[in-house]
């Protein structure tokens, strides 16, 4: 089969879907639908097939693109629609989900595989209600039990439909969280300062002499360093 034909045939597997679809899922169905073919589509003509999907929605013009979330090939639309898309849509599911549950799923997301007692000693209330309304929706799975700790208690992970709700591919794709805090984090405020002015641990004084610079840490604890570099006249 010419790739040109095969790209229809695989736009119209993703875009059919309600779920997503792996390359192997979409190499076993054309293979499937065209059994009476001597010669089988191989991985690296669906791969391609893919690639020139992508290429083709990331066009300008079309409002959604072929991406690969929730653990396969989905069509998804683009983030300069969302604002008019939650205008349909709104954002009744996560409305539904209390704080606690956020925070519960956020703990999950970030620390998974874990246990229930390990996300109330996060959390420090009890987290039963918040772990059964995710369940519900789905948005978490039992994945098998701890087997090193006492009772082998329960392990939870997130689920596929947490990473299709998503739009990830992997929880490896969920952000760091250091770039998460990364804008809450506060540098000292330098009271003084002389930008010029090197400050070492040598120079740091317990008294506050005139030729010295102030600084507050983020606990707001004052602290002097001394301007006056090793090797100068005071």
């Amino acid at each position: 089969m010419e790739i040109s034909n095969l790209i229809l045939h695989v736009e119209a597997l993703v875009f059919a879907s309600e779920k997503p679809l792996t390359s192997m899922d979409i190499l076993e169905l054309v293979n499937n639908a065209f059994g009476f073919m001597e010669d089988k589509i191989t991985l690296d003509q669906v791969e391609a097939s893919v690639d020139g999907i992508r290429e083709k929605y990331a066009a300008e013009f079309y409002p959604f693109e072929l991406r690969q979330s929730g653990g396969g090939w989905q069509f998804l639309t683009k983030r300069d629609y969302h604002k008019t898309i939650a205008q349909l849509n709104g954002d009744k599911f996560l409305k539904r989900l209390s704080t606690a549950a956020l925070e519960t799923l956020a703990i999950i997301a970030y620390k998974q595989p874990i246990t229930k007692s390990e996300i109330e000693a996060i959390r420090g209330v009890n987290s039963d209600y918040s772990i059964q309304k995710l369940l519900e929706k789905e948005l978490i799975a039992i994945t098998g039990r701890n087997e090193q700790l006492p009772g082998k208690p329960l392990l939870y992970n997130t689920s596929r439909h947490f990473m299709d709700y998503f739009g990830i591919n992997t929880a490896d794709d969920l952000p760091k969280i250091k770039e998460v805090l990364a804008e809450q984090l506060v540098e000292p405020t330098l009271i003084n300062h002389t930008p010029s002015e090197l400050n070492t641990e040598e120079n740091t004084a317990t008294e506050t002499p005139a030729d010295a610079e102030l600084s507050v840490t983020e606990t707001g604890e004052l602290i002097t360093n001394k301007n006056t570099n090793e090797g100068e006249e005071s």
